[in-house]
């Protein structure tokens, strides 16, 4: 097993030469020793001083242990006050919008890092509980993606433990899944707006331009400055104008004209300027 010194002093070396930045792993790092532990047994290494000359004679585990390093935290309605800022002011706001513009009857939500899907199935169960009657025109379509394929898969079952949903109102809960035996099924109706890809948010973006994009607790806590100015500016042009973008309560955003103002800086949102206004 790697002790934690071993594991601070690897980490520190290999997180910077992957555009990872160590600050970002120190509350999370023992899950990442749990995994590089498996890949050790995998290799048949006995520590992890002999995985670095590894590492250094096989350029291509680097990849590897890339997607070691990417962490999977999520449960619904996580940061209780961040999505009831979304329910009763940010969604309202940019429905209006995407209404009064005439943009194709649809409200486009991008949720980048997905992890198991309760993000944007969290999304979707406000918009049917909260506003879809009030915007009976609008179709929300939600976009959610994230380099795990297990992750991926694991959201498109859509099915879940009582202690992911922990935080979710009760009445919520009650109608949006069903139980069956110690899990819990979300319901097919509060699926249907909501498609899952894998992708690498460091090479690629869905197609299109969003309303909503939220990229929580991941960009702005583990890339390096390099690699956030170069995420967030594909953000940015992904984000339509008067558009909204939600990052971590804890995050900041790196220096740059990136054409955002603060939503609500305590609470992570900014908001894209209006063109022609």
């Amino acid at each position: 097993m790697i002790t934690d010194a071993e594991g601070v002093q690897f980490l520190q070396w290999c997180l910077p030469r992957i555009y990872l930045r160590w600050s970002g792993f120190r509350k999370v790092r023992r899950q990442v020793y749990k995994r590089i532990n498996q890949r050790l047994l995998q290799l048949g290494l006995t520590s992890i001083g002999a995985y670095r000359v590894y590492l250094e004679d096989h350029p291509g585990e680097w990849a590897t242990l890339d997607t070691l390093c990417w962490i999977s935290i999520s449960r619904f309605y996580r940061d209780v006050n961040v999505f009831q800022h979304l329910e009763r002011e940010i969604l309202p706001k940019l429905a209006e919008l995407a209404r009064t513009r005439g943009q194709g009857g649809e409200l486009r939500c991008w949720s980048a890092g997905c992890c198991g899907g309760e993000e944007p199935y969290t999304v979707a169960i406000i918009w049917q509980q909260r506003l879809a009657r009030r915007f009976p025109t609008l179709r929300l379509r939600i976009i959610a993606t994230d380099i795990d394929s297990w992750a991926i898969h694991r959201a498109e079952r859509a099915c879940y433990h009582a202690s992911s949903l922990k935080q979710l109102p009760g009445d919520w809960r009650a109608q949006a899944f069903v139980t069956i035996g110690e899990e819990l099924y979300l319901k097919d109706e509060f699926r249907a707006s909501v498609t899952f890809a894998v992708q690498d948010i460091r090479e690629r973006a869905p197609e299109g331009v969003f309303h909503l994009i939220l990229c929580r607790n991941l960009v702005f806590t583990y890339f390096d400055e390099t690699l956030q100015k170069e995420t967030m500016q594909n953000l940015t042009e992904k984000l339509a104008p008067g558009g909204a973008l939600i990052v971590g309560k804890l995050e900041s955003l790196p220096p740059g004209p990136w054409g955002l103002e603060p939503w609500s800086k305590q609470l992570g949102t900014y908001r894209k300027a209006l063109m022609g206004c």
